[in-house]
């Protein structure tokens, strides 16, 4: 019996390097570009949407959730498919990262260039190593590159990752332009807002508040004169947006797995928000799948909670977020013409005898929720319908352009007045969020819409936040810098709340990934995980 030898022989027929290819402009500038890619495996991601949405007050698994652990935290484990993708994606990312900053002095650059993509690459090693460490807690840190077999892996203090990330946020603002013709490459105002979301996390909330209001104030940004308007597909690259993970509309060029082109690429690619949050709507009468209505994969429903933080009778949020109605795309004879009603999902209770007199179908609170406000149907129910798609070009396409979008100008507006409300400045506070309110009032609604510095909360500002904000990949950072994960998933989802213990605060190590390390006495599960 013969076997093959135990250690492989590499071998490159192209001859070509790492260090001969990153020391040409050209070379380095793929370097770079590669460093973007991974943002967006979380960002416009069923995974990503998972991490950072699900688990928290707002939602509840739809009927085709494939991430229950997350969202309902009873099995979740070192074994969760989701986060052990987006570990190894994060990790990848960073050691680009730490690839790039360490050779961008030897990459054939004019001193101009080398000084941008320095400060590109310390923005994004900044925002990898803030998923890293609000996810998991004090991890592997490392800001040098590794090659070849790493066997070991540290545990580092949550302050040391932090003081990395804005030695890395203080670089990237004093290296970045203003602005950029290359539409998603970061810029100053982007690295100043996420930098002072990072100074709101560390707690110092006067570099925050004059952060942000730098953004707010000292650059051409807007906020929209239509919440609406954030949501069209003509309309992504707009003055109120800070920083978005843009994808393309020649959708062979976004992320999608290629075994020629892109062998490591995403199993959908694009976009694919879109299919997450719609239900199930294609098997009722009068309706059949149409690219106008949307591929509806069923992921994810709102809770209770959420549907009822908005009055959508001064609030044009709640309609521009949410879709109630489905209008007939095919004829049923003697009940609907294309164009009427076909299905109506509504918060509210509707009695059976104005249900039983309508033609259309409706699904209302009593038939979507339970009591206690545990879901009762999983398959139909009022949808979020802020990243739907009517120009993808085929009914059964995954992939959408549209941009997922990072930073845009009310979460600034937000954040600086979360800021002002922690240094007890009250009044500033309540102008901040009025601001965003007054956007979001229907016409004629503005002054219903104003609070009072006596309406001020945290509890208001997370409020408030899930209004804006809602779906946007914020949530779950959003109660963890606040300290109120556990208490509002309490509170406010019977499904996550029934499970959520002080633990989850961060997410368990992969499983993968403690197999595959020799100190494992050193580097061990995050507690009360297995």
């Amino acid at each position: 019996m013969t076997s093959c030898e135990k250690q492989l022989e590499e071998y490159n027929p192209s001859g070509l390097t790492a260090d001969a290819v990153y020391t040409t402009p050209a070379g380095f500038e793929s370097l770079v570009n590669a460093a973007y890619s991974y943002t967006r495996w979380w960002y416009g991601k069923e995974d990503g949407i998972s991490m950072s949405e699900m688990g928290t007050d707002l939602w509840l698994r739809g009927a085709g959730d494939v991430n229950p652990d997350l969202t309902e935290y009873t099995t979740l484990q070192s074994s969760s498919r989701a986060v052990e993708s987006l570990w190894g994606k994060l990790y990848t990312a960073v050691n680009l990262c730490n690839a790039g900053i360490s050779r961008v002095g030897n990459s054939g650059m004019t001193d101009a260039q080398k000084t941008v993509r320095e400060g590109e690459l310390r923005f994004l090693r900044a925002f990898y190593y803030w998923h890293i460490v609000e996810t998991w807690g004090g991890v592997h840190f490392t800001t040098t590159e590794t090659s070849g077999v790493q066997t070991t892996s540290n545990r580092t203090p949550v302050d040391t990752f932090y003081k990395q990330i804005v030695e890395d946020l203080t670089v990237a603002v004093a290296n970045l332009p203003n602005t950029t013709t290359d539409y998603g490459r970061v810029t100053k105002p982007a690295a100043e807002a996420f930098l002072a979301k990072i100074y709101l996390t560390r707690g110092d909330n006067q570099q925050a508040a004059t952060l942000a209001q730098k953004v707010i104030s000292g650059y051409n940004f807007t906020l929209l004169p239509r919440y609406a308007d954030l949501w069209s597909m003509t309309n992504l690259e707009n003055r109120e947006i800070v920083w978005a993970v843009n994808y393309t509309k020649e959708l062979t060029l976004n992320d999608r797995v290629d075994n020629t082109l892109y062998p490591d690429g995403h199993s959908r690619g694009g976009n694919n928000g879109h299919l997450m949050w719609l239900m199930k709507y294609d098997d009722q009468p009068g309706m059949v799948r149409d690219v106008a209505n949307g591929r509806p994969f069923n992921r994810f429903m709102p809770t209770k909670f959420l549907l009822n933080l908005f009055d959508e009778t001064k609030d044009s949020r709640y309609a521009a977020s949410f879709r109630t109605v489905w209008l007939a795309n095919t004829a049923v004879a003697g009940r609907f013409a294309v164009g009427d009603t076909a299905i109506l999902a509504t918060k509210k209770a509707i009695p059976a005898s104005v249900q039983t007199s309508k033609k259309y179908v409706t699904y209302d609170v009593n038939t979507i929720y339970n009591a206690n406000g545990t879901a009762k149907n999983r398959l139909q129910y009022v949808c979020l319908r802020k990243f739907e798609d009517p120009t993808r070009p085929t009914i059964q396409e995954e992939q959408s352009a549209r941009d997922a979008y990072v930073i845009r100008l009310a979460d600034v507006y937000l954040m600086a007045a979360e800021a002002q409300f922690k240094l007890g400045n009250t009044a500033q506070a309540t102008t901040l969020i009025n601001t965003v309110r007054e956007r979001a009032a229907l016409p004629g609604k503005a002054a219903d819409m104003r609070i009072t510095a006596s309406n001020l909360s945290l509890d208001f500002i997370l409020d408030e936040r899930a209004r804006e904000l809602a779906g946007e990949q914020v949530r779950w950072f959003d109660l963890k810098r606040t300290n109120k994960l556990v208490e509002r998933v309490k509170a406010n989802n019977p499904e996550a709340g029934a499970s959520i213990q002080a633990y989850h605060t961060v997410r368990p190590i992969p499983q993968r990934q403690l197999d595959a390390i020799l100190n494992k006495e050193e580097f061990t599960q995050n507690p009360s995980y297995r």
